[in-house]
């Protein structure tokens, strides 16, 4: 990475302590915070706050305690925490685990509009199916790079296989690939 890059970082969801003593505000703004106790929030930094959330949609959760948030809210108060860093890379963990599908293409969406916007993001995943459709490019990695190209360039049989250990099938649907994980299938099956 180049010196004086600014990285925006998004945890997985399972990762916070969603019972911690803070407003969505004040989850925002300790991204930027340099002191031991509390954030304080300056008149500047309340504006850009709620541009951000503005931005993301959920404006209206600014003075809500975290754990009072749905998932999807869970997910773009992380997003605008990175965000108010004004990184030139975003980084994040799994972005869409534990969320409903309809809160997942939103992600996606707003995460297309970031990019489409100039903002470099780099994820992991291991939502194959439920990114392909959304993501530009794919790298596939299992100690070395593997394949490193368009979702049907990546997601084949032979490089998810090399690159989870168990084999998989890849069909086409609609242009796009999907991914089917035969240990799933054959797990599934043993229960009849």
């Amino acid at each position: 990475m180049q010196p004086g890059l600014t990285v925006g970082y998004v945890p997985q969801v399972e990762t916070v302590d969603w019972y911690f003593p803070v407003t969505v505000e004040e989850v925002i703004v300790m991204t930027r915070t340099n002191s031991k106790w509390w954030p304080r929030i300056t008149p500047a930094e309340r504006i850009e706050v709620r541009e951000v959330l503005e931005k993301l949609g959920i404006a209206d959760v600014a003075n809500r305690h975290i754990r009072e948030l749905s998932g999807g809210q869970q997910q773009r108060v992380f997003l605008a925490r990175a965000m108010f860093r004004q990184p030139d890379i975003l980084i994040m963990d799994e972005p869409t685990a534990g969320v409903d599908v309809r809160t997942r293409h939103e992600v996606l969406h707003l995460l297309a509009d970031l990019h489409a916007d100039g903002l470099t993001i780099l994820l992991t995943t291991h939502d194959l199916n439920g990114l392909a459709a959304h993501l530009p490019r794919l790298v596939c990695f299992n100690k070395t790079v593997l394949a490193d190209g368009t979702p049907r360039e990546v997601l084949t049989s032979a490089v998810l296989e090399a690159t989870y250990g168990a084999p998989m099938e890849v069909l086409e649907h609609g242009g796009m690939p999907i991914v089917i994980d035969h240990g799933r299938v054959a797990m599934r099956g043993e229960g009849k």
